[in-house]
């Protein structure tokens, strides 16, 4: 069964204009399943890798409770599980999924977003987590297993530490490309024409910021 038989949403296209674009330049970008603008983008790059594009994209983990945390704390990584804050045991186990069953991740990673945003599960219990697993086809244990033996966490602090050490990322979600790290917040979902736009401004460094002052919404 093709991947766009079994993604849980209909799948959208990208113009015709970006697909240069998307064919020669890889980029990656950072996840957290509690932000919802996270979700938006991410969202949207599964949606046109399911489309069919050749996108050379990479899903970097980036705990948000370990970017709040006070300096003296203990990094979420170094923690015993039962001790992890909000959002890091779901990044453990979709690392598990990325790293051992690949052709499993974007199918999980669209469904977890889905379970803590349209459903309003609870991602730091087990369970739920497991739920999604189980409805993705993988077998819960499994990945538990993968997640108990450390190497996810081992993983979590390699990939969020880089991001924010070699790239002064703060947030999700984050656009890495080349030497170019560039957080984006998207207002809508499924609007192919803002991820064409963002992909396509990555390498526009004479300008920096461009925020509203207010967003009537």
């Amino acid at each position: 069964m093709a991947l766009s038989d079994r993604l849980p949403f209909t799948v959208y296209r990208l113009p015709a204009s970006a697909y240069p674009l998307c064919m020669t330049d890889s980029f990656s970008i950072t996840y957290d399943y509690l932000c919802p603008f996270a979700r938006n983008a991410n969202e949207m790059v599964v949606e046109a890798l399911g489309g069919g594009e050749d996108l050379d994209v990479s899903f970097v983990p980036f705990s948000l409770k370990e970017a709040h945390a006070d300096e003296d704390d203990v990094a979420q990584w170094d923690l015993q599980p039962g001790e992890f804050g909000t959002g890091v045991l779901a990044l453990l186990w979709s690392i598990a999924i990325r790293d051992n069953y690949p052709d499993s991740f974007l199918e999980f990673h669209v469904s977890l977003f889905n379970a803590r945003h349209d459903d309003g599960s609870d991602i730091n219990d087990e369970s739920v987590i497991g739920a999604v697993v189980a409805a993705v086809g993988l077998d819960p244990v499994k990945i538990r297993e993968r997640v108990a033996s450390g190497v996810p966490a081992q993983t979590l602090a390699a990939e969020h530490s880089r991001a924010s050490e070699d790239y002064g990322v703060f947030g999700v979600p984050t656009f890495i490309q080349g030497d170019e790290a560039v957080f984006v917040r998207f207002m809508e979902r499924h609007e192919m024409r803002d991820l064409e736009r963002v992909l396509e401004m990555l390498k526009w460094t004479n300008l920096n910021e461009f925020k509203r002052t207010r967003i009537d919404r």
